[in-house]
This record gives C-alpha cells, sequence and structure tokens, in this order.
C-alpha cells in the first residue's frame, strides 16, 4: 500500500525524483521533498498541493549529514514517521580518465556516494527501532558494466548496488524488516547531462538520449510498483531502459 506512507526523496527537483514524487503524492503518499534547489522544490509542492496531495520540502545538500538528519526529522514532526526513503540524488560528470577531471571525481564520490551513506544513515534508526522501512536507491546500469568516460561515476553506482545487497541481506538476518530496491536505469530524459564539461562526451552522450532516451516518469512507476508490494515481498533489482536502446 502506497496510501499514507511518509516517503522522503532526495534530488526531488527534477528528473526522476520530482516524477516520483508527483506519482507517490497521487497515490496518497506523503512526500518529504530535498533538493539544492529551492524554487523547483517549492513549485513542486506547490503542484502536489494544489492537486490534492500532501507535500513538505527541505533545502539539502546530501553532502552534508546534518542536512540528511534534519530532512528525517522534518519527516517525522510533519507526518509522524518515516516508512521508506528514496536515494536518488547524483551526478554524472563523465569524462575519459585521461582527461583527469580531478575534481569532477571527488564530487561524484562525494554526492553518490557519501550522499547516499547520510541519507541511509538519518533514516536508519528509525527502520531499525520500528522493524520495517523501505530503502530504495538509484545506481545505472553503469552500476552493472563497465563504459569509457564513465569509470568514476560507474564506480560509484557500482558501490550502491553493493551497499544495497548487504543491507538487505543483514536486515534478514537481524531481523529488521527493512526492505531494498536498487534501480539501474539506462538512458533516461533527465538533467544528468548537463553536468558533463568533456565536450566529446558530452556530444556523444547527447546523441546517444536523443535517439533513445525515454521519460523519467517510466522509472518513476517502478518505485511505486516496489513500494506498493507486500511488506513480506522484497523486489530488490530493476534494470529499466529504452526497449530500442542495446545498453
Amino acid at each position: 500500500m502506497i496510501k499514507d506512507k511518509v516517503v522522503i526523496i532526495t534530488g526531488a527537483s527534477s528528473g526522476i525524483g520530482e516524477a516520483t514524487a508527483k506519482l507517490l503524492a497521487s497515490k496518497g503518499a506523503k512526500v518529504v521533498l530535498g533538493a539544492r534547489r529551492e524554487q523547483k522544490l517549492k513549485q513542486l509542492v506547490d503542484d502536489i498541493q494544489n492537486a490534492g496531495g500532501q507535500a513538505v520540502y527541505q533545502v539539502m545538500d546530501v553532502v552534508n549529514s546534518s542536512d540528511n538528519e534534519a530532512i528525517a526529522k522534518l519527516a517525522k514532526e510533519t507526518f509522524g514517521g518515516i516508512d521508506a526513503i528514496f536515494l536518488n540524488a547524483g551526478i554524472m560528470p563523465s569524462s575519459p580518465l585521461s582527461a583527469l577531471k580531478t575534481q569532477e571525481w571527488n564530487q561524484t564520490v562525494d554526492i553518490n556516494i557519501k550522499g547516499v551513506l547520510n541519507g541511509l544513515a538519518a533514516v536508519l534508526p528509525t527502520f531499525i527501532n520500528q522493524k520495517s522501512g523501505h530503502v530504495i536507491a538509484t545506481s545505472s546500469v553503469a552500476g552493472l558494466k563497465a563504459y569509457p568516460a564513465n569509470a568514476v561515476y560507474g564506480g560509484t553506482k557500482w558501490f550502491v548496488r553493493e551497499l544495497m545487497e548487504v543491507l538487505r541481506m543483514e536486515s534478514a538476518q537481524e531481523g529488521t524488516n527493512i526492505r531494498t530496491a536498487t534501480l539501474y536505469p539506462a538512458a533516461i530524459n533527465t538533467e544528468l547531462l548537463d553536468e558533463i564539461t568533456d565536450s566529446d562526451t558530452a556530444e556523444k552522450m547527447t546523441a546517444l538520449y536523443e535517439k533513445h532516451g525515454i521519460s523519467a516518469d517510466r522509472i518513476a512507476s517502478v518505485v511505486a510498483f516496489a513500494i506498493d508490494q507486500p511488506e513480506d515481498t522484497n523486489l530488490s533489482e530493476f534494470t529499466i531502459g529504452p526497449t530500442t536502446q542495446p545498453w
């Protein structure tokens, strides 16, 4: 059941996060939205509320552990608890290693790895205490296989894959009943390509997405499907991409 579940979504201001927020809210979930761009968050909350849904937002940077703790607190104070978190914030500044974009490497690790860990740490005590909860995370097809120009990005997404699988196993062993779902999207039309500063990579990726890309709504529907399963059922992995893309 999705109705009345309290769901935190990071990276909620656009793309997959925005689409998921709207869909879950339309199905009766109470969504708590976090991202860095306040104007987009405010507009999204207004849109959801005007459509009859329940939503609040907080400006946050997932790299800061205190921001993650604050959004967990906001969920509890506003809606009385936390049922699920969608760890969706991420960046993809793809480039070949020979380009030596070391600042981008570090930023990718900070957001895609540390940001995910910070979000998990913020909700895990609650989930352990109530012996229930759902952790959903956005990895990538680059977290399943290697792609040139994506060594660092792909490495962070392999990390998410490992983290989520171990979380699922440990929760089963410890009897905390925490469910997990890891998403491996292929070419989904979001703002990810905007961060690619390497011109050759940007040109190739843009052409790929223009040819094959599908809407972020397609990922949102999978998130809703996972959350809607009975509490005793865990759907742990979803690889989602365009029918036309040989990823």
